[in-house]
């Protein structure tokens, strides 16, 4: 390997040590013990919607290629997702992850709870890989180089913090240790021989940033979801002298809320997580459908406002 190609393979991996969501808060937390039974849940069922965009994506990278050699090597990847006669793929090895954490496997294959902002992170990777070069393409999909070491840390961390989780759903975990540093050993090869100019490695360092800041954001919406917020100390309800309509008053101003703010507001007992608000308004409001996705945004803003606060 030149010279040149040894320093591009070493800033490819740069980028994973820093940029790699091995460093998200929520995988820190996962991989510590600290997460609650409802946040795994969320994670699992969100992060299914990832695992059904990855053939989708990897059959638009082997669409653009009539090389035998490239074409089989990544035929392989479909496989180990989709499955094969004799062996079970990771799509539904994820189901069985799904059931382990007490989930029902057909409303997460349906993905009618998936959250729309995780929908549009992993929409916006297919939506990458569509728009750009093969090349990039597969430089993106370099996240692979670091899915192994963070797979067996998984392991070890739901063996000895999470052993209400059958152990059956690790399994698949266990397959990504071997699949993904061979599919990324194959795939690092490929790109540095193919980078042959500094435009084309920087084209690659990008596709790989850009695809690690996808992966941020996915974890950023489950996180999102899963706090569980209440009313700040210096918030306080009350009913408006002028005409008894409820306001929330903090020590610079008064917000004016109407009868479905007060009803979310009064959810956020620092016990429901923003997921199981949801999930309640839904019920109790079946007809609402998507505008319910909205209620996120004010809660976000909300929290802005010192209204809300994030229970520890």
């Amino acid at each position: 390997m030149s010279r040149g190609a040894t320093t591009f393979e070493a800033r490819l991996r740069a980028i994973g040590r820093t940029h790699y969501h091995h460093r998200h808060p929520f995988n820190v937390r996962m991989h510590e013990g600290r997460l609650r039974p409802d946040e795994i849940r969320t994670w699992v069922r969100n992060r299914y919607y990832y695992q059904t965009r990855i053939p989708v994506k990897d059959t638009l990278i082997l669409e653009r290629s009539d090389e035998p050699d490239f074409r089989s090597e990544w035929a392989r990847r479909l496989d180990d997702h989709q499955g094969r006669e004799d062996e079970v793929g990771g799509l539904e090895l994820w189901l069985h992850l799904a059931q382990a954490v007490g989930l029902d496997r057909d409303e997460v294959a349906a993905l009618r709870d998936v959250l729309p902002g995780v929908r549009r992170a992993c929409d916006d990777y297919v939506a990458f890989v569509e728009g750009h070069s093969r090349l990039e393409g597969v430089a993106a999909s370099l996240t692979e180089l670091f899915a192994g070491e963070l797979m067996q840390g998984r392991i070890a961390a739901f063996e000895r913090h999470y052993s209400w989780v059958k152990p059956e759903g690790l399994r698949y975990f266990r397959n990504r240790t071997a699949q993904a540093p061979r599919d990324a050993e194959f795939a690092l090869r490929w790109v540095c021989e193919q980078a042959s100019t500094p435009e084309d490695q920087e084209r690659c360092l990008v596709a790989l940033e850009t695809k690690c800041k996808i992966l941020w954001r996915l974890l950023d919406e489950v996180e999102e979801a899963c706090a569980r917020p209440r009313l700040s100390r210096a918030a306080t309800l009350r009913q408006d002298p002028r005409d008894d309509g409820p306001l929330c008053v903090l020590p610079e101003r008064a917000i004016r809320l109407n009868d479905s703010g007060l009803e979310v507001l009064a959810l956020c007992d620092g016990r429901h997580s923003v997921d199981e608000i949801v999930a309640e308004l839904r019920r109790a409001h079946p007809e609402a459908g998507a505008v319910l996705d909205d209620v996120r945004g004010f809660l976000s803003r909300l929290e802005r406002l010192g209204v809300l606060v994030r229970a520890a």
